[in-house]
C-alpha cells in the first residue's frame, strides 16, 4: 500500500493515500503548492543574489528579499484560499487536516529562522516562538484523540492571518542588519 501512514490514538493505522483523487482535491493541491513554495522562499531570502537593492526611506532592501516577501504573501494567501474552498464546497479531508497545519508551521518556521540568519532577530526569540508552535500542535494532537473533527476558532484563524501577514512587512520595512542585536527601535511589528 502506498501512502502516508499515521498511528491513531487507539493504536490503529490510518492510511492517507496521496494518489487518490478524492484525497488530493483542489484545497489539498493548493496546500501542497504552499509547501513547494517554501524552498523557493528560503533561496530568495538566503542566497545573496546580485539583483540590486530597493530604497525604503533610509534603508536599503535587496530585491531578492522583496521578491521573497512577495512570495511569502502569496504562500500565506493560499492558506486562506484552501480553507475557504474546502469549507465552502465540503472538500475537507483527513489529508487536508494533516497538511494544512504542517504547511503553516513550515512556512512560519522558515520565515522566523531566516530572520535569525539575516540578522533581524535573536535566536532566543525565534526558539521561543517555534517552541510554542510545537507545544500548541502537541496539545491539539492530544485533543484530536478525543475529538473527531474540530475547525480552528475564528480568533485562531485571525491570529495566524496576522502572523502570516505581518512577516513580509517585517522583511520589507527593516533593511539588512549586520548586528546580532534585535533592532527594537526600528520595528513596525514584532513577532509574538
Amino acid at each position: 500500500m502506498d501512502g502516508v501512514f499515521l498511528l491513531s490514538h487507539e493504536g490503529q493505522l490510518s492510511v492517507f493515500t496521496i494518489g487518490v483523487e478524492v484525497q488530493l482535491n483542489l484545497p489539498n493541491k493548493i496546500t501542497l503548492s504552499r509547501i513547494f513554495l517554501i524552498p523557493i522562499f528560503i533561496i530568495l531570502m538566503s542566497v545573496p543574489f546580485q539583483w540590486g537593492s530597493f530604497q525604503m526611506g533610509d534603508q536599503s532592501l535587496p530585491i531578492s528579499h522583496l521578491a521573497g516577501a512577495l512570495l511569502f504573501i502569496i504562500a500565506s494567501t493560499t492558506d486562506w484560499i484552501d480553507g475557504y474552498i474546502a469549507r465552502k464546497y465540503n472538500l475537507v479531508t483527513n489529508l487536508g487536516k494533516f497538511l494544512d497545519p504542517l504547511a503553516d508551521k513550515l512556512l512560519v518556521s522558515a520565515a522566523l529562522i531566516l530572520l535569525v540568519e539575516i540578522g533581524l532577530a535573536p535566536a532566543w526569540i525565534v526558539i521561543l516562538i517555534i517552541s510554542r508552535e510545537f507545544a500548541v500542535t502537541g496539545l491539539r494532537l492530544v485533543a484530536a484523540g478525543k475529538v473527531v473533527f474540530s475547525l480552528p476558532v475564528r480568533w485562531e484563524n485571525s491570529k495566524l492571518g496576522f502572523k502570516l501577514l505581518r512577516s513580509p512587512f517585517f522583511y520589507c520595512t527593516i533593511g539588512r542588519s549586520h548586528t546580532s542585536a534585535f533592532p527594537l527601535d526600528r520595528l513596525p511589528c514584532m513577532p509574538l
